[in-house]
Protein backbone atom coordinates (compact mmCIF):
# COMPACT_ATOMS: atom_id res chain seq x y z
CA UNK A 1 0.00 0.00 0.00
CA UNK A 2 2.99 2.39 0.56
CA UNK A 3 4.46 1.56 -2.46
CA UNK A 4 1.34 2.39 -4.17
CA UNK A 5 0.72 5.78 -2.17
CA UNK A 6 4.77 6.38 -3.10
CA UNK A 7 4.07 5.68 -6.83
CA UNK A 8 0.86 7.69 -6.80
CA UNK A 9 2.46 10.77 -4.62
CA UNK A 10 5.71 10.61 -7.50
CA UNK A 11 3.32 10.73 -10.58
CA UNK A 12 0.99 14.07 -9.02
CA UNK A 13 4.21 15.45 -8.07
CA UNK A 14 5.98 15.11 -11.88
CA UNK A 15 2.74 16.21 -12.97
CA UNK A 16 2.49 19.61 -10.95
CA UNK A 17 6.06 20.07 -11.87
CA UNK A 18 5.35 19.78 -15.90
CA UNK A 19 1.66 21.74 -15.46
CA UNK A 20 3.82 24.76 -13.39
CA UNK A 21 6.52 24.59 -16.54
CA UNK A 22 3.90 24.77 -18.95
CA UNK A 23 2.63 27.74 -17.61
CA UNK A 24 5.62 29.47 -16.69
CA UNK A 25 6.51 28.82 -21.18
CA UNK A 26 3.35 30.38 -21.73
CA UNK A 27 3.75 33.59 -19.70
CA UNK A 28 7.10 34.30 -21.25
CA UNK A 29 5.95 33.59 -24.86
CA UNK A 30 3.28 36.21 -24.55
CA UNK A 31 0.27 33.13 -23.96
CA UNK A 32 -2.89 33.66 -21.89
CA UNK A 33 -1.00 34.63 -18.46
CA UNK A 34 0.28 37.97 -20.07
CA UNK A 35 -2.70 38.49 -23.07
CA UNK A 36 -4.91 40.88 -20.40
CA UNK A 37 -2.13 43.18 -20.69
CA UNK A 38 -1.84 42.84 -24.11
CA UNK A 39 -3.58 44.78 -27.07
CA UNK A 40 -2.57 43.43 -30.54
CA UNK A 41 -3.67 45.86 -33.32
CA UNK A 42 -3.60 44.80 -37.09
CA UNK A 43 -2.52 48.12 -39.56
CA UNK A 44 -0.84 49.33 -42.58
CA UNK A 45 2.53 49.81 -42.52
CA UNK A 46 3.95 53.35 -41.17
CA UNK A 47 0.39 54.27 -40.61
CA UNK A 48 0.64 55.89 -36.98
CA UNK A 49 2.99 58.14 -35.39
CA UNK A 50 5.31 55.45 -33.39
CA UNK A 51 5.12 57.86 -30.29
CA UNK A 52 1.60 57.77 -29.42
CA UNK A 53 2.07 53.74 -28.77
CA UNK A 54 4.66 54.61 -26.54
CA UNK A 55 2.56 57.39 -25.09
CA UNK A 56 -0.34 54.95 -24.98
CA UNK A 57 1.75 52.11 -23.04
CA UNK A 58 2.87 54.52 -20.61
CA UNK A 59 -0.60 55.96 -19.74
CA UNK A 60 -2.03 52.38 -19.92
CA UNK A 61 0.38 50.17 -18.76
CA UNK A 62 -1.03 47.88 -21.64
CA UNK A 63 1.51 46.77 -24.04
CA UNK A 64 0.98 46.85 -27.60
CA UNK A 65 1.71 43.90 -30.38
CA UNK A 66 1.81 45.86 -34.08
CA UNK A 67 1.03 43.99 -37.07
CA UNK A 68 1.27 45.14 -40.41
CA UNK A 69 -0.63 44.37 -43.82
CA UNK A 70 0.26 45.45 -47.03
CA UNK A 71 -3.17 45.32 -48.81
CA UNK A 72 -7.14 44.62 -47.72
CA UNK A 73 -7.08 41.09 -49.26
CA UNK A 74 -4.36 40.18 -46.72
CA UNK A 75 -5.90 41.49 -43.54
CA UNK A 76 -9.47 39.74 -44.68
CA UNK A 77 -7.87 36.76 -45.40
CA UNK A 78 -5.40 36.35 -42.09
CA UNK A 79 -8.57 37.82 -40.03
CA UNK A 80 -11.20 34.76 -41.39
CA UNK A 81 -8.45 32.48 -40.67
CA UNK A 82 -8.04 33.49 -36.79
CA UNK A 83 -4.71 32.51 -36.27
CA UNK A 84 -3.98 35.62 -34.43
CA UNK A 85 -6.59 37.04 -32.10
CA UNK A 86 -6.31 40.61 -33.13
CA UNK A 87 -8.07 42.93 -30.82
CA UNK A 88 -8.21 45.68 -33.70
CA UNK A 89 -7.53 46.35 -37.17
CA UNK A 90 -7.67 49.11 -39.77
CA UNK A 91 -9.52 48.19 -43.31
CA UNK A 92 -10.49 50.15 -45.94
CA UNK A 93 -14.44 51.28 -47.09
CA UNK A 94 -15.63 48.04 -49.14
CA UNK A 95 -13.17 45.24 -47.15
CA UNK A 96 -15.68 46.67 -43.74
CA UNK A 97 -18.55 45.99 -45.61
CA UNK A 98 -17.42 42.31 -46.55
CA UNK A 99 -15.77 41.77 -43.01
CA UNK A 100 -19.25 43.01 -42.01
CA UNK A 101 -21.36 40.23 -44.24
CA UNK A 102 -18.79 37.32 -43.12
CA UNK A 103 -19.90 38.01 -39.79
CA UNK A 104 -15.94 38.97 -38.72
CA UNK A 105 -16.22 41.68 -37.03
CA UNK A 106 -18.09 42.89 -33.47
CA UNK A 107 -20.00 45.72 -33.17
CA UNK A 108 -18.81 49.14 -31.55
CA UNK A 109 -20.69 50.62 -28.53
CA UNK A 110 -19.78 54.71 -29.21
CA UNK A 111 -21.49 55.37 -25.81
CA UNK A 112 -18.00 53.75 -24.40
CA UNK A 113 -15.76 56.25 -26.52
CA UNK A 114 -16.32 59.55 -25.39
CA UNK A 115 -14.05 61.26 -27.76
CA UNK A 116 -16.37 60.27 -30.72
CA UNK A 117 -17.97 63.16 -30.37
CA UNK A 118 -15.14 65.22 -32.23
CA UNK A 119 -16.03 62.92 -35.55
CA UNK A 120 -17.13 65.26 -38.07
CA UNK A 121 -20.51 64.55 -39.00
CA UNK A 122 -19.62 64.79 -42.83
CA UNK A 123 -17.86 61.58 -42.35
CA UNK A 124 -20.27 59.33 -40.65
CA UNK A 125 -23.14 57.43 -42.03
CA UNK A 126 -21.09 56.37 -45.26
CA UNK A 127 -22.63 52.89 -47.40
CA UNK A 128 -19.96 50.80 -45.77
CA UNK A 129 -21.59 51.72 -42.27
CA UNK A 130 -24.64 53.61 -42.17
CA UNK A 131 -25.25 53.29 -39.09
CA UNK A 132 -21.83 53.46 -37.59
CA UNK A 133 -22.25 50.06 -35.32
CA UNK A 134 -18.90 48.74 -36.59
CA UNK A 135 -16.00 51.59 -37.32
CA UNK A 136 -14.46 54.50 -36.54
CA UNK A 137 -13.58 56.84 -38.83
CA UNK A 138 -9.03 57.07 -39.00
CA UNK A 139 -8.20 58.76 -42.09
CA UNK A 140 -9.97 59.54 -45.25
CA UNK A 141 -8.61 60.60 -48.69
CA UNK A 142 -8.69 61.21 -52.30
CA UNK A 143 -6.76 59.48 -55.26
CA UNK A 144 -5.72 62.73 -57.32
CA UNK A 145 -3.22 63.68 -60.03
CA UNK A 146 0.55 64.98 -59.00
CA UNK A 147 2.81 67.13 -61.17
CA UNK A 148 5.79 69.10 -61.26
CA UNK A 149 5.77 72.36 -61.49
CA UNK A 150 9.53 71.88 -63.55
CA UNK A 151 7.86 70.49 -66.31
CA UNK A 152 3.92 71.69 -66.27
CA UNK A 153 2.85 74.73 -65.66
CA UNK A 154 0.64 75.26 -62.40
CA UNK A 155 -2.70 74.68 -63.03
CA UNK A 156 -2.60 73.48 -66.22
CA UNK A 157 -3.59 69.38 -65.29
CA UNK A 158 -7.42 70.41 -63.75
CA UNK A 159 -9.38 66.83 -65.57
CA UNK A 160 -8.52 62.90 -65.63
CA UNK A 161 -9.14 64.17 -69.47
CA UNK A 162 -5.59 66.29 -69.35
CA UNK A 163 -3.32 62.99 -68.66
CA UNK A 164 -4.54 61.86 -72.73
CA UNK A 165 -2.36 65.14 -73.76
CA UNK A 166 0.30 64.18 -76.47
CA UNK A 167 2.71 66.18 -74.59
CA UNK A 168 2.76 63.92 -71.36
CA UNK A 169 4.05 60.77 -73.75
CA UNK A 170 6.46 59.05 -71.59
CA UNK A 171 6.24 61.27 -68.57
CA UNK A 172 3.28 59.55 -66.34
CA UNK A 173 3.21 57.37 -63.41
CA UNK A 174 0.20 55.59 -62.26
CA UNK A 175 -0.19 53.77 -58.91
CA UNK A 176 -0.61 49.84 -59.62
CA UNK A 177 -4.40 49.49 -58.56
CA UNK A 178 -7.26 47.96 -61.08
CA UNK A 179 -9.53 50.18 -58.82
CA UNK A 180 -7.92 53.39 -59.21
CA UNK A 181 -6.39 53.57 -62.58
CA UNK A 182 -9.74 51.27 -64.30
CA UNK A 183 -12.14 54.27 -62.17
CA UNK A 184 -9.43 56.57 -63.52
CA UNK A 185 -10.66 56.16 -66.83
CA UNK A 186 -14.61 55.37 -66.43
CA UNK A 187 -15.02 59.20 -64.57
CA UNK A 188 -12.80 60.23 -67.37
CA UNK A 189 -16.28 59.34 -69.51
CA UNK A 190 -19.16 60.49 -66.90
CA UNK A 191 -19.60 56.54 -65.77
CA UNK A 192 -19.36 55.93 -61.54
CA UNK A 193 -16.38 54.68 -60.47
CA UNK A 194 -18.23 51.15 -58.83
CA UNK A 195 -19.73 50.57 -62.69
CA UNK A 196 -20.40 46.79 -63.39
CA UNK A 197 -21.65 47.21 -66.80
CA UNK A 198 -19.06 45.05 -68.53
CA UNK A 199 -19.68 47.16 -71.96
CA UNK A 200 -18.54 49.85 -69.88
CA UNK A 201 -15.44 48.55 -69.03
CA UNK A 202 -14.29 47.51 -72.28
CA UNK A 203 -14.82 50.50 -72.86
CA UNK A 204 -12.50 52.14 -70.27
CA UNK A 205 -9.74 49.70 -70.37
CA UNK A 206 -9.83 50.83 -74.68
CA UNK A 207 -9.74 54.34 -73.23
CA UNK A 208 -6.43 53.14 -71.36
CA UNK A 209 -4.81 51.66 -73.93
CA UNK A 210 -4.81 55.55 -75.31
CA UNK A 211 -2.68 56.93 -72.72
CA UNK A 212 -0.45 54.01 -73.37
CA UNK A 213 2.27 55.70 -74.84
CA UNK A 214 2.31 58.28 -71.99
CA UNK A 215 3.06 56.07 -69.45
CA UNK A 216 6.33 55.86 -68.27
CA UNK A 217 5.75 53.24 -65.54
CA UNK A 218 2.88 51.17 -63.57
CA UNK A 219 4.56 51.16 -60.20
CA UNK A 220 3.64 51.16 -55.97
CA UNK A 221 5.34 53.08 -53.25
CA UNK A 222 8.39 53.77 -55.40
CA UNK A 223 6.07 56.78 -57.31
CA UNK A 224 7.13 58.73 -54.95
CA UNK A 225 10.49 58.74 -55.05
CA UNK A 226 10.03 58.84 -58.61
CA UNK A 227 8.64 61.94 -58.28
CA UNK A 228 10.61 63.93 -55.89
CA UNK A 229 13.85 62.48 -58.10
CA UNK A 230 12.57 64.24 -61.51
CA UNK A 231 11.62 60.67 -63.29
CA UNK A 232 8.55 62.07 -64.60
CA UNK A 233 6.06 64.73 -64.78
CA UNK A 234 3.09 63.21 -63.73
CA UNK A 235 1.80 61.05 -61.56
CA UNK A 236 -1.90 59.21 -60.49
CA UNK A 237 -1.71 58.60 -56.49
CA UNK A 238 -3.12 59.05 -53.39
CA UNK A 239 -3.74 62.30 -51.38
CA UNK A 240 -1.26 61.41 -48.40
CA UNK A 241 1.32 59.71 -50.40
CA UNK A 242 1.23 63.26 -52.29
CA UNK A 243 1.60 65.39 -49.23
CA UNK A 244 4.85 63.17 -48.92
CA UNK A 245 6.19 64.09 -52.06
CA UNK A 246 4.91 67.77 -51.49
CA UNK A 247 7.46 67.95 -47.78
CA UNK A 248 9.77 66.80 -50.35
CA UNK A 249 9.89 68.81 -53.10
CA UNK A 250 7.91 72.54 -53.30
CA UNK A 251 7.83 71.79 -57.30
CA UNK A 252 5.16 68.99 -56.89
CA UNK A 253 1.72 69.88 -56.58
CA UNK A 254 -1.77 67.82 -55.90
CA UNK A 255 -5.41 68.01 -57.66
CA UNK A 256 -8.45 66.19 -57.36
CA UNK A 257 -10.13 66.43 -60.48
CA UNK A 258 -13.63 68.05 -60.15
CA UNK A 259 -15.12 65.59 -62.72
CA UNK A 260 -15.03 63.25 -60.05
CA UNK A 261 -12.65 60.62 -58.19
CA UNK A 262 -12.36 58.10 -55.24
CA UNK A 263 -12.92 59.06 -52.06
CA UNK A 264 -11.69 56.56 -49.19
CA UNK A 265 -11.94 55.73 -45.80
CA UNK A 266 -10.11 53.71 -43.20
CA UNK A 267 -11.53 53.23 -40.24
CA UNK A 268 -11.19 51.63 -37.08
CA UNK A 269 -12.59 47.79 -36.10
CA UNK A 270 -12.87 45.38 -33.13
CA UNK A 271 -12.65 41.99 -34.92
CA UNK A 272 -14.53 38.72 -33.38
CA UNK A 273 -11.15 37.65 -32.48
CA UNK A 274 -10.58 40.19 -29.99
CA UNK A 275 -9.78 38.89 -26.80
CA UNK A 276 -9.10 42.44 -24.64
CA UNK A 277 -12.07 44.85 -25.21
CA UNK A 278 -11.00 47.19 -22.75
CA UNK A 279 -8.22 47.61 -24.16
CA UNK A 280 -9.12 48.44 -27.76
CA UNK A 281 -11.88 50.92 -26.06
CA UNK A 282 -9.18 52.53 -25.10
CA UNK A 283 -7.01 52.61 -27.75
CA UNK A 284 -9.72 54.01 -29.60
CA UNK A 285 -10.40 56.79 -27.49
CA UNK A 286 -6.96 57.55 -27.36
CA UNK A 287 -6.37 58.44 -31.22
CA UNK A 288 -9.90 60.04 -30.97
CA UNK A 289 -8.23 62.72 -28.44
CA UNK A 290 -7.94 65.44 -30.56
CA UNK A 291 -3.97 66.75 -29.72
CA UNK A 292 -3.61 62.82 -30.68
CA UNK A 293 -5.39 62.99 -33.45
CA UNK A 294 -3.46 66.10 -34.49
CA UNK A 295 -0.12 64.42 -33.79
CA UNK A 296 -0.95 61.34 -35.82
CA UNK A 297 -2.34 63.44 -38.88
CA UNK A 298 0.45 65.54 -39.42
CA UNK A 299 2.90 62.66 -39.04
CA UNK A 300 0.89 60.49 -41.40
CA UNK A 301 -0.33 63.20 -44.09
CA UNK A 302 -3.45 61.75 -44.65
CA UNK A 303 -6.67 64.11 -43.98
CA UNK A 304 -8.31 63.28 -40.27
CA UNK A 305 -12.17 63.07 -39.85
CA UNK A 306 -11.35 64.63 -36.05
CA UNK A 307 -12.96 68.49 -36.51
CA UNK A 308 -11.09 69.11 -33.27
CA UNK A 309 -8.04 67.77 -34.62
CA UNK A 310 -8.53 69.47 -37.57
CA UNK A 311 -7.96 73.07 -35.46
CA UNK A 312 -4.56 72.24 -34.01
CA UNK A 313 -3.07 71.37 -37.92
CA UNK A 314 -0.90 74.25 -39.32
CA UNK A 315 -3.46 76.76 -40.97
CA UNK A 316 -1.36 75.85 -44.01
CA UNK A 317 -2.69 72.63 -43.59
CA UNK A 318 -6.34 72.48 -42.74
CA UNK A 319 -6.89 75.57 -45.55
CA UNK A 320 -5.31 73.56 -47.89
CA UNK A 321 -8.15 72.44 -50.13
CA UNK A 322 -5.53 69.60 -52.08
CA UNK A 323 -6.01 67.72 -48.80
CA UNK A 324 -8.98 69.05 -47.18
CA UNK A 325 -11.07 69.76 -50.98
CA UNK A 326 -14.70 71.63 -50.69
CA UNK A 327 -17.89 70.44 -50.80
CA UNK A 328 -18.49 71.35 -54.11
CA UNK A 329 -15.65 68.38 -55.38
CA UNK A 330 -16.73 66.02 -52.64
CA UNK A 331 -19.94 65.67 -53.61
CA UNK A 332 -18.43 64.41 -56.97
CA UNK A 333 -16.05 61.57 -55.42
CA UNK A 334 -17.30 58.39 -54.42
CA UNK A 335 -16.62 55.79 -51.80
CA UNK A 336 -15.77 52.42 -53.23
CA UNK A 337 -17.84 49.60 -53.12
CA UNK A 338 -17.55 45.73 -52.43
CA UNK A 339 -18.20 44.29 -55.79
CA UNK A 340 -19.14 40.92 -56.53
CA UNK A 341 -16.13 38.64 -57.13
CA UNK A 342 -16.47 37.91 -60.85
CA UNK A 343 -16.46 41.61 -61.53
CA UNK A 344 -13.48 42.64 -58.97
CA UNK A 345 -11.56 39.53 -61.75
CA UNK A 346 -13.04 41.73 -64.48
CA UNK A 347 -11.16 44.81 -63.08
CA UNK A 348 -8.19 43.29 -62.41
CA UNK A 349 -8.03 41.28 -66.04
CA UNK A 350 -8.88 44.51 -68.39
CA UNK A 351 -6.40 46.51 -66.17
CA UNK A 352 -4.03 43.13 -66.74
CA UNK A 353 -4.12 43.78 -70.39
CA UNK A 354 -3.69 47.25 -70.04
CA UNK A 355 -0.82 46.78 -68.08
CA UNK A 356 1.03 44.59 -70.84
CA UNK A 357 0.15 47.11 -73.72
CA UNK A 358 1.24 50.19 -71.85
CA UNK A 359 4.91 51.67 -71.60
CA UNK A 360 5.55 49.37 -68.22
Amino acid sequence: MKKILSAALAILLVSLGLYLGAQQLDSSSGGSASSKKDLIIYNWGDYIDPDLITKFEKQTGYHVIYETFDSNEAMYTKIKQGGTAYDLAVPSDYMITKLRRDNLLDRIDTSRLSNFKYIGKEFLHKSFDEKNEYSVPYFWGTLGIVYNDRYVKKGEIKSWNDLWKKKYQGQILLVDSARDIMGMSLVSMGYSMNDTNSAHLKVAKAKLDKIGKNVKAIVADELKMYMVQNEAWIGVTYSGEAATMMDQDSHIHYVVPAQGSNLWFDNIVIPKTCKNKEAAYKFINFMLEPKNAAQNAEYIGYSTPNTAAQKLLPKSVREDKQFYPPMSTVKNLEVYRDLPSSKVQEYNDLFLEFKMYARN
